[in-house]
This record gives C-alpha cells, structure tokens and sequence, in this order.
C-alpha cells in the first residue's frame, strides 16, 4: 500500500479565474500513439458542422452519419467538452430547439431532416444536460434541459406504456439503436409514418425493454437532480419516487436469475432471449446495486466466454446462438462497438470495476492505434475493423477519452484526476489541460509521474495510479486501476481514501 503521507500536499495551489476554454494536449516519444491522438483530435474538429435549421455548430456522428442521433450525441457532445465546450452544449440545444409541442424529442436531427421514426435513446439526454451544466455552471441552460427533459419523459409515459406495466415499450429496431441486431428479428426497422407513437403491426409487439426502461429510471434520477438544484423540492420528489418505481420494475419483470441477464419481455410474456449489449445499458443507469451487478459481471460482462472476449464488450455475448457471422457493417449482432466503449465508463468506474476498465482501454487504444482510420465497429476475438467510411466520431472519442483515462488528466467541476501510468513502449508522455479551474500538468517518464497543478509541482508518483485532487490540488484518493498491480502501490480497484 501507498505511504497516505506521500500524497498530502504541502501548499494549496490557488485557483485560476477567467473563462477561456478548456485545452488539452497529448506528447509522447510513442510516435504511432501520438499521431493517432492527433488525427482523432483534426478528425472530430472535421466533424463540427451545422444540421437543418439550427445555427450553432454540432459534433455530428461522422463516417455514414451525417447529423446527430438522440441515443448517442449529447454523451459525445459532453465528451468533446474539453477541446469544445460550445459544441457540448449545442448537441443538448439541437434536440431542445426541435422539441413538439407534444414533448417528443427528435430521434436525429441530419443536414436535411428531421429523424421521427422512432424514439432512439440510450444514454438519458437528462443525465448528460445535468453534467454539461455542472461544467458550465449556466443556470439558463439547466432551466431550458429541465423543461425539455422533463415534458420527454411525459411523453414517454403517455406513448410508451400502452401495457401499463410502468415500463418503456420498444416498438422497432431503431427505438434502441441496435440496428441489425437478432434481438429484432422479424420487428419493423421504424414506426409507421415515420410517427413514434404509432406501434407497428407485429407478432410479439410491444416490448417491454430493459434498456429503454434503463434509460428511463436515469433520466428520472438526473430530473430529480436538476429539480433540486432548481429550488423544486416537490419536483425533485416526485422525479425520485418515479425513479423507483420504474427501477423495481425492470427488477421485477425483466430480470432472469437463472442467467444472470436482463431481457426484453414479448407481449405474450415471454423472454427475448438474446444476450446482447443491452445489458450493460442497464447497468449504465447504475440499476442494479453492488451484490447483483457482481453476479452479472462474474457470469455475463467478466466472462471471456460472454462480454469479455479479446476486445471487450461484443454487441451480442460471444457464446450466444444469435452472434451474427461474417460480421456485417453497421451491426449490433456481435460486433464490439465503439458506442458501447465511449459508454463504459459511466458504470465500470460507478462499479468500482477500475482495472477492468484500464484493460478494456487499453484494448481498445491498441485496436485503434493500429487500424487504417476511425471506423464504427470491430470483431470481438481478433480487433479487426469492419471497412466503412472513416472519420467515425464515436471511435474518435474513444481514443480521445481513453488516452486522457490513461495517461492524462481530467478536471471535473470539483476535483482533477491525475492518471498515472506510462503508455506501453513510451520512455516518457506530457499531458496538459488548460481550463478555468486551472493548469494541470502531467509528466511521466520510467521514473514515475510529477504532478503540476497551476505551475507548482504538488506530488510525485511512482508506479501506475489514479490520484484525484481537489481544485486547490489538495489530495483527496488514489485509485488502484493496473490490472497487474504495481509493487508497493495500491492492489487492483483498491481506494486509499486521504
């Protein structure tokens, strides 16, 4: 175990003021990893463009995708915020400024069209617009997330619970993104008349869905949020107490024991039994609690036979009888998604899965360092890339993400996490973010890592960690992420509390 004395601070380091953006950079005498970096960096600046009838610019999906998707652009919105904090904040706005009277929120917004279709959601645009506002601290745009957020969780209610069993109904494929996925085989692609509200006429409709129910029971919590920091206690109660409901609903109707994995539920009552991705989407809105997510990451997500092959997470489990092969472009029949990566961390680190979490980035740096461009999709077991068009946002994002999860530093609204850890056949790496909290600067060579916090030197570290500081670079935890463990520091997962 670390020395807790090693990493108490002698000098508070002061905080910066000003308002000038957020900037990142990456330098390493790895020259394939650093050039890798860069090129998703020009790859996403590639990607800011206007969509129909909406002014400010966006980060749009890139590769095929010429717009924005409900299910995915707000989180990569919230994770382009370091190098663009605008572009965060515009990929919230755009669904906001298309929103119907109704409540319906657009399932995609593109150069020339308005996506309707469907309801397309994974990640809860309540959930992102609740941390794009903690990092702006703009108390208007938390007002306008609310309000949208709050009359799109209505609609859902009033169009997406015709059984009345409390739970999001899936009508079609596209509702939850998984496009060619044997989950629906057989069900339409899209709603009829492109209305979301219209079921399509077909054996087993509607769904109950844990992942749409998932996403559901986050976006409660996150109104729940919003509310209390509104001022609307009642608001922020009642949001809870619907978020309970739901949660003991997907518990209840959508939950096998036997298998250790959550499944849609067929309008006869009946399992969908597909072992697919869906599940880590319920775990992304932190459903479960600790004793049942061990269970599911032992038998399911830790499985190398399941979720956990070469390069984590399949689309479908590996040893399912539906994984799809060959592996065809744009498919959630088996193929790891850069979708699925880019999400991971909002439940392996909840979860306390550190390590875990290094191996899976590491995974998959390594498999996009090594491929021809930025692309959508690759195969579990050997990392190959599907051929697609290139300059794919999400897979940018991972690289982005990653490399700063694993030798960078990122600074939250309170806190700067400082990741320890030399970058595989590096004899040394520079990380700096630029921010109005203030400088940080992360140097590390084979000696270990000095930590700059506003142009003073506050720690050094040897060995692989994550340090977390307070904005004043005060200390507060060091992490245990190597999934080796690193003599005379902290185990694996292991959190020294300072």
């Amino acid at each position: 175990m670390l020395d807790r004395r090693a990493f108490l601070l002698s000098m508070a380091a002061p905080r910066l003021g000003g308002g000038g953006e957020p900037a990142c950079s990456f330098e390493t005498d790895n020259d394939v990893l650093r050039q890798k970096y860069e090129a998703a960096l020009s790859g996403l600046r590639s990607n800011i463009k206007t969509i129909h009838q909406f002014a400010a610019p966006v980060l749009i999906e890139g590769a095929t995708y010429d717009g924005v998707w409900l299910e995915c652009a707000p989180l990569e919105g919230l994770a382009y915020a370091p190098f663009d904090p605008a572009a965060a904040v515009a990929n919230h706005r755009a669904f906001f400024h298309f929103q119907r009277e109704d409540g319906y929120l657009p399932c995609s917004i593109r150069q020339n069209r308005i996506g309707t279709g469907q309801i397309q959601m994974v990640v809860p645009i309540a959930a992102t617009a609740l941390e794009t506002y903690q990092l702006t601290g703009d108390r208007a745009f938390l007002e306008e997330a609310y309000g949208a957020c709050s009359r799109w969780e209505q609609w859902l209610r009033k169009y997406r619970n015709t059984r009345g069993a409390g739970l999001c109904e899936a009508f079609c494929e596209y509702d939850t993104g998984h496009d060619n996925s044997p989950r629906f085989q057989g069900i339409p692609k899209k709603c009829p008349d492109e209305d979301a509200r219209k079921m399509p006429d077909a054996r087993g409709l509607p769904y109950l869905a844990p992942d749409l129910s998932a996403t559901c029971f986050g976006a409660r919590t996150a109104l729940a949020r919003m509310a209390a920091a509104l001022g609307r206690r009642k608001d922020a109660h009642s949001w809870n107490v619907a978020a309970r409901e739901i949660r003991a609903a997907i518990l209840d109707r959508l939950w096998d024991p036997e298998t250790a994995c959550f499944y849609d539920l067929d309008a006869n009552d009946r399992f969908v039994r597909v072992r697919g991705d869906a599940l880590t989407r319920v775990l992304g809105e932190h459903v479960v609690n600790q004793a049942m997510f061990e269970e599911i990451w032992r038998r399911q997500i830790h499985n190398p036979g399941a979720f956990w092959p070469a390069y984590p997470l399949p689309s479908i489990a590996v040893d399912d009888p539906s994984f799809v092969r060959p592996i065809p472009r744009n498919s959630w029949g088996g193929a790891s998604q850069a979708l699925t990566a880019l999400r991971a961390p909002r439940w392996m680190e909840y979860y306390g899965k550190y390590s875990a979490l290094t191996h899976l980035m590491t995974r998959w740096v390594t498999a996009l360092v090594r491929a021809p461009d930025f692309l959508q999709q690759m195969d579990p077991l050997s990392g190959e890339f599907t051929p697609d068009k290139g300059r794919y946002s999400p897979a940018m994002l991972a690289m982005t993400d990653f490399v700063s999860r694993l030798y960078g530093v990122r600074i939250g609204p309170a806190w700067v996490e400082w990741n320890c850890r030399l970058p595989q056949g590096s004899a040394w790496a520079r990380f700096r973010v630029q921010s109005a909290a203030g400088s940080a600067e992360l140097n590390q060579d084979r000696s270990g890592a000095q930590l700059v916090w506003n142009g003073r030197t506050i720690r050094r570290v040897k060995g692989a960690a994550r340090v977390i500081t307070d904005l004043r670079g005060r200390a507060i935890r060091i992490i245990g992420t190597d999934p080796a463990g690193v003599p005379g520091g902290p185990e694996p997962d292991q959190i020294i509390e300072l």
